[in-house]
């Protein structure tokens, strides 16, 4: 993995208090192509061991939640099909989703992982207590990201940034091994 401080047991103590796992979806989800067709329709791709990891994470007791800042009906399509209930669309100003998921949840920002891309990401980068970026991510976005993942958006990383967290977390054993997607 290219991820700085991966072998530093201040990622293994962070991961260890991780509840939450809140996730961007273009650029981190997918690969941040948005395909149209000639009637308005959108396309996205996602990364089936992303979806495999999510479900994974899910089954170790941390939830998961999707803070995007555009719309889409694919995103919901996805997220009920990993059963992903906490879906927040068109959000604008990240954190104070964050907040709510925190308070709903009964986390501190130590308890939550954060994935993120871009600018956007920047306030979240910051607060979380885990923060990863994909390889292909804005370089705003790897600086400030705990781990800067070997694999790209949509390819991967999303998976990569789950295994770590349930390796290090000592939850790999509980999840692995059974077919879950």
């Amino acid at each position: 993995m290219n991820v700085r401080s991966h072998n530093n047991k201040g990622i293994r103590e962070k991961a260890r208090k991780i509840k939450l796992l809140v996730l961007d979806v273009d650029g981190v989800m997918t690969d941040g192509s948005i395909i149209l067709d000639n009637e308005g329709n959108e396309f996205k791709r996602f990364h089936v061991r992303d979806g495999h990891g999510i479900k994974m994470i899910q089954k170790a007791g941390i939830t998961v939640v999707i803070i995007t800042g555009r719309k889409s009906k694919v995103v919901d399509i996805r997220a009920r099909e990993l059963g992903i209930r906490e879906v927040h669309q068109k959000i604008f100003r990240k954190s104070a989703v964050f907040d709510q998921m925190l308070k709903k949840y009964a986390c501190k920002d130590e308890n939550a992982a954060f994935m993120g891309d871009d600018i956007v990401d920047q306030e979240l980068l910051k607060r979380a207590g885990l923060t990863a970026a994909p390889a292909d991510a804005e370089e705003e976005a790897k600086k400030l990201a705990d781990i800067v993942m070997k694999r790209g958006g949509g390819r991967g990383a999303v998976r990569e940034f789950i295994d770590l967290i349930l390796k290090s977390s000592g939850l790999w054993e509980k999840v692995s091994g059974e077919s879950l997607a």
